[in-house]
């Protein structure tokens, strides 16, 4: 049964590298045509968020998914139409237009009465909002579905042993709570246990849905700086807010000798500062490990299409480099996906737990 779990790991990296290379080259065809393909510029673009959701290339025909777009300018008030109307962003609609270069590159943009380019008030759903309410409305239906089986279960008089993914995700939830959240932060828990197993799985499962290079996944979700401050700010506000008064005495009133913190109170702005670089280093850790992941992949995919023009020999002999390391990094991420979701999880209970501490006596 190992074997077989084993080969089923291995055919499926095979098939995301071999979909990744097919993907590079569906979205640059257009591009080999024009010039040499620019790795830094397609990199960013395949990583950045966009109002449409590329899917593959037929030929000269592009296939995407075109997503809401929901802008209010200046003068034209609410406006709501699909990012279709923008055709792969060469023309505009309703004076609205996607921005080839400058400040708002990429973005939707206006011109004022002055001719200035100008951003109108956006809440359209990106790529990255679409996959964000996908994957919460996936992680809501599995922990529902896991719920609802031990309700069930519970019911009757003997106790049933969770089969199947009910007792993979028993496997999860019970790693978390009882190997992270409990030891971190101690009688208060139960508290916790809730928000830190919600922040687990979310980031677990747009860890997985952002390996998938397919529609409807392979957005960049995690890798995204803004879900990853607000995730590192959600962390913040529950370490904050319920910390307790010995946490507060320990900021600004130490236990270390009295000349590091008065009359300068050295340790206790060191303390203070600490507040805002504990959810930094949250929102950094992820970001940066997940998009570069991502971006190591993308350049190692993209290593075929730069060897193109040193022959057929050299080409092919890169080509089979490059899926054998893109499969490499592939497995690496699989690994990561995991370690990511764990980290951020244990770093939030720890800093809440030391925002639990209390005084000696108690």
């Amino acid at each position: 049964m190992k074997s077989f779990f084993k080969i089923g790991i291995s055919v499926f990296t095979f098939l995301l590298a071999a979909t990744n290379v097919q993907c590079v080259f569906a979205e640059n065809r257009p591009a080999e045509k024009e010039g040499e393909l620019n790795i830094r510029e397609f990199i960013m673009e395949h990583l950045s968020d966009s109002y449409e959701w590329h899917v593959t290339n037929f030929g000269e025909h592009v296939v995407s998914v075109p997503l809401p777009v929901i802008v209010k300018g200046k003068d034209s008030g609410w406006q709501i139409f699909l990012s279709s109307a923008f055709y792969h962003g060469e023309t505009s609609y309703r004076g609205f237009y996607i921005a080839k270069d400058g400040e708002y590159k990429g973005k939707i943009v206006e011109k004022d009465a002055g001719g200035k380019e100008v951003r109108p008030f956006d809440i359209s759903i990106t790529k990255t909002v679409f996959a964000l309410i996908l994957s919460s409305v996936l992680l809501i239906c599995i922990i529902l579905f896991v719920a609802r089986w031990y309700k069930n279960s519970n019911q009757e008089n003997a106790y049933k042993t969770p089969k199947g993914f009910v007792a993979f995700m028993e496997l999860f939830i019970m790693n978390i709570n009882d190997d992270v959240i409990k030891p971190c932060i101690g009688k208060d828990y139960k508290k916790y246990a809730p928000y830190l197993l919600t922040v687990f799985f979310f980031v677990f499962l747009n860890n997985i849905m952002g390996l998938i290079p397919v529609f409807p996944f392979g957005a960049n979700v995690t890798g995204n700086i803004a879900v990853t401050s607000v995730l590192a700010l959600c962390t913040f506000l529950a370490v904050n807010l319920f910390g307790s008064k010995e946490y507060w005495r320990e900021i600004f009133w130490p236990d270390v000798p009295v000349w590091l913190k008065a009359p300068v109170p050295i340790m206790p702005v060191l303390e203070f500062v600490g507040i805002f670089t504990k959810p930094f280093a949250l929102m950094i850790r992820l970001f940066a490990n997940i998009l570069a992941g991502h971006s190591i992949t993308l350049g190692l995919t993209c290593l075929i299409f730069v060897t193109v023009k040193l022959g057929a020999v050299a080409n092919t002999s890169m080509t089979i480099t490059s899926v054998i390391l893109s499969v490499f990094i592939l497995l690496v991420e699989v690994l990561v996906i995991y370690i990511q979701a764990y980290v951020f999880t244990l770093l939030s209970a720890v800093f809440i737990g030391l925002s639990r501490v209390e005084s000696p006596g108690r």
